[in-house]
Formats: C-alpha cells, structure tokens, sequence
C-alpha cells in the first residue's frame, strides 16, 4: 500500500507496475516517518545534526562544507520552482561529469519535489532522447561543457522543452548560478511522501531499449542505513573516492549518497583514471574506494613503483566479479581488505557482499542485511548448495520498471531475478558463475550489443554485422563485431577504424568494439537468425 503523495505531476506514480507485478518487499528495519525528502536528510539535516562546518565534498579545486553545500542547494531550489517552474513530480534530467555542480542540482531538484534523471555525460544525442521520451523530461539542466548532444536532442524532442546550463568547474557562471545567486540559502523542501518516486535510473538491457527504474525516497535511506551501515562502518572521518559515474546508481550511492549520510567527505573526479584516484588517495588520505577491477589492477602496478595507498581502509569492487588473483594480490601488497559485492540498478545497490571479517576469493558473499537470496532453476524452484542456478534476491529494494512489459521477465512469484547466473556453496556463500543473458561487461560497464550492430549498421561500409563479447585480461569483457563489408570495400585497419569512429560518434564512445572481424557471412540458422554462439567460440580479439 503506497503512502501519501506530494506530487501534482502523478506520472511517475501513475506508471509503477501493476501490484501484482512488484516484488515482495521486506522493510523490516527500515522505518521512515510517512513524509521524507533524501535531499533534505543529505544536507539540511546533517547541518542540524552539527556537521555544518565539516567537509562534505571536493572537487574541481574547491573544498566545500555542509553548510554550504545546505545553502547551495536551497539557492538552486529556488530558482527551479520560482524561474523553471518545477513542479513537484515533474522529471528533470541531469547531464555532468562527476562533479560537486552535478552532487548539488541532484539534491537541489529533489529538494523542489522532482523525479530526477541522472545520464553519463557520454551519451548521444538520440541516447538522450530515449531516455527523454521514455520519462517524458521537460527541463534539463546540463554542465555548459557538455550542451551539444542535449540542444541536438532538444531540437526534435517532443517533451524536452527547455535546456539550462550550470557550471560544472568552481566559477559558478552559467544561467542557472546566476538565477540562483541571490536567492535566500533557505528553502521549505517539498514534503515528499517516503513511496514518493526520486530517481529513475536508466539501465539498457540486452536489447539496448532503455528501461527506467524508479526508486522512492526511502529506497536511497535504505541502500545507506543498510549496506553502507552495517558492510561499510561509514563515520564522519570517512574520506571517499571511486570512478563510477553519479549516474550509476552505484555510483550516486557509493560517491554521494554513503558519505552524505553519515558526515562524511565525497571526492569526485570528471576524469577518475586509477592514476587520478591514487592522486586523490594521496592528497586528502581517502579511505573507502569504489571502483572495477581493472582499475584496483592499475592501482596494484602504481603501488608497486612507489604510490602511497596506506590511508585506504577498504575497497569495494563492483561492476563485475572480483577475480580471485586480484583479490589475493590487493590483500597481500595493501594488507587492507576488498570487498566484492553484487548490485543491480534494478535494486538500486549492492544487495550481496562479502563482509570485512568474512571474506574470502573468488566469493560474492552473502545478502546484505534486510535481503533474501536463492538459486533457482526456471521454475523458480530452489536448487541444491552446489548447483548453478538463476540468483533470485528480494528485500527492501527491488524492481519497478516504468511502464515496461519487462517487468514480468525480471520480477517472478515476488522475487528480482537479476539475469546472473550463481551458486551458493554449502556455508552459504554466493559465487558469481556468468551472465544468464548476452550483456557485454567491460570494465564495470554494461553494453547492450544489438546496441552496437545498430550504429555499426548505420555505416555505408557495413552490409551486415553481429557484436559479441570476448573475454579480455585488462576489462573482464570487450566488444567484439564481426562484419559483413559491402562490395568493394577493403578489409584492413585502415576500415576497423573508420567503423570504430563512426560508433564513437553515434553512441557513447565506451560501447564501440575494441576488436572487429571480417567475415564474407555471418552463421546464422535456416531461419535466418545469427548464431552468435558459434562466433563465441572463435572469437578472440
């Protein structure tokens, strides 16, 4: 039963699931008044409970307190009700790097009432108008660096009416601080209802149609005072640093959300190379670290010439599983422990993980406080200790697909079924064992590769072409194409990297394949379709 509503815009909650397509949720432990807003408890709050005068984040040269980040905040509110006309359950979307501008207008619009729409600043322009399409997104607001794709995409949206730029390095000179620069640093927040939907994260699928997640107020208190509380120990002396975009949700939890809750300090990084983390690590003594394997392998080759990682308390890997050697090699040069853990966006953050006096190689661990997991067989029936199945989890987060039909393929008899396959040893630890579906993980990111073939496709080169995963030692996973030329066109480098470019330039440049194949066919079934499991078997890079 959902609980009161501030929004006078109801789409969000007028496009959850039907009832009986949610998961069952377990909030056992997770009491909210019926009335919470998570920008209020991430910034006002915490400067009620003392921390005004503490760091909450640095970035692009500034170090800034929780007062001010308070006030920053209630400016920017400010200006989107009073000039933007938000409007309590209006959608905005929010185009940056990883940057404190980007950490403010998040808390700002949700502050207003907003359901906000965080996207990855690599993202083309028709990226961003399924996104806009699919959540109905009147008013953006974009770091003024990156206004190309979005003003391209505002030009045929039919929603997006109105693109207003901020600035994302600590000058504070673009339209939206300048509307904001004189208003009052107080603000009455909108009084959200905690069922009220905050964020949708956006997440492709294999099938590279966007889905969006919706998650309610309560949802980010809980990915805090669960996983964050009882796995991470977060205190206010806590110092964080990570790589994943804030529009990841694993990202907005580990960079944002986590350190903001309990006092503590978030660093961020438009450009978080491993050799820039340890920069960062080195400087302001970082002590929790959210990154992907390949880059704790960078670190581990930087911290064997001579970089300094002794202020680090932990590390946390996720994105895709921690391979044992790293684990190993991680513990024995840092003598500090990593932990591995699995989330989804779908469940907004990591809901199995190992634990710092219970962890182990090659291990994903156990549910995090609040949540169940099982393996499952196709009919949902549990299989023994020992078997790969399907991993089947629920608890206080879970699926709700915005007006989506894949909401019945992702949510069965109540419980989230990931699209991983695992097994759970007879101690009751979960090991990751593959990808139940055709998703391409390269270093933490998820790549759709029918995604892929439609840019590659595009291309007057191209007259047929099918896009694998293959195995790669530095990323887990690369995007493998193998292509069809039409007549006349010559097979050599020369052409791999024209195709390379033209992906670059059509989608976000990190999906384009690292390696490409030429065949003169594809194999494909008497019916016509593609056997890609047979180019995984020849495939290599």
């Amino acid at each position: 039963m959902l609980g009161p509503s501030a929004h006078v815009d109801t789409f969000a909650r007028d496009n959850l699931p039907p009832a009986d397509q949610w998961p069952d949720f377990l909030l056992s432990g997770f009491d909210y008044p019926e009335h919470v807003n998570i920008g209020v408890e991430l910034t006002d709050r915490m400067v009620e409970k003392g921390f005004g005068d503490h760091t909450a984040l640095i970035g692009n040269g500034r170090r800034r307190t929780y007062k001010e980040l308070s006030d920053w905040t209630n400016r920017l509110a400010h200006a989107l009700v009073e000039t933007y006309n938000v409007r309590p359950g209006n959608r905005v979307l929010i185009r940056s790097a990883n940057n404190p501008a980007m950490v403010a207008c998040w808390l700002a619009a949700t502050k207003a009432g907003a359901v906000v729409v965080n996207t990855m600043p690599m993202l083309r322009a028709g990226e961003l108008a399924q996104i806009v399409d699919k959540a109905e997104v009147a008013l953006a607001l974009c770091d003024t660096r990156l206004m190309d794709e979005l003003a391209a995409c505002a030009k045929t949206s039919r929603h997006l009416k109105q693109v207003v730029g901020f600035d994302g390095t600590a000058n504070h000179d673009a339209e939206l601080d300048r509307v904001a620069l004189n208003k009052p640093v107080q603000f009455q927040a909108v009084r959200t209802g905690r069922d009220d939907v905050a964020l949708l994260g956006f997440t492709s699928g294999t099938t590279g149609v966007p889905k969006a997640t919706m998650h309610f107020h309560r949802d980010l208190l809980v990915i805090a005072d669960g996983y964050a509380r009882e796995v991470l120990g977060v205190t206010p002396h806590d110092v964080f640093v990570g790589s994943p975009p804030l529009a990841f949700t694993f990202g907005l939890g580990g960079l944002a959300v986590f350190p903001l809750r309990f006092g503590a300090v978030a660093t961020l990084l438009e450009d978080a190379s491993p050799a820039n983390m340890i920069e960062i690590i080195q400087t302001y003594g970082a002590t929790v670290s959210f990154t992907a394997p390949t880059a704790y392998r960078a670190m581990l080759a930087a911290h064997d010439k001579g970089a300094d990682l002794s202020s680090l308390r932990l590390a946390v890997s996720a994105g895709e599983t921690l391979p044992a050697p790293v684990f190993d090699d991680w513990i024995r040069k840092t003598g500090k422990p990593i932990l591995d853990g699995i989330g989804a966006t779908e469940m907004l953050h990591i809901f199995i993980s190992n634990r710092l006096d219970d962890l182990a190689p090659g291990s994903t661990g156990r549910p995090v406080t609040g949540y169940e997991a099982r393996i499952v067989d196709e009919e949902m029936n549990e299989v023994p200790r020992g078997t790969v199945g399907r991993l089947a989890v629920r608890g206080p987060t879970g699926c709700r697909y915005l007006a989506d039909a894949r909401q019945r393929n992702y949510v069965r008899d109540g419980w989230n079924l990931t699209g991983d396959s695992f097994v759970q040893d007879e101690a009751g630890c979960f090991h990751f064992a593959a990808r139940s579906d055709d998703m391409i993980v390269s270093s933490g990111y998820n790549i759709a590769g029918p995604e892929v073939e439609a840019a590659l496709l595009t291309h007057a080169d191209v007259r047929e072409c099918a896009v694998i995963g293959v195995p790669d030692e530095e990323r887990g996973q690369i995007v493998q194409a193998h292509v069809v030329l039409a007549d006349g066109v010559a097979e050599n480098d020369e052409t791999a990297r024209r195709l390379q470019d033209h992906v670059k330039a059509t989608i976000a440049p990190y999906k384009y394949p690292r390696s490409v194949k030429f065949t003169p066919a594809l194999p494909k079934t008497a019916t016509g379709k593609i056997q890609r499991y047979q180019l995984r078997k020849q495939g290599q890079p």
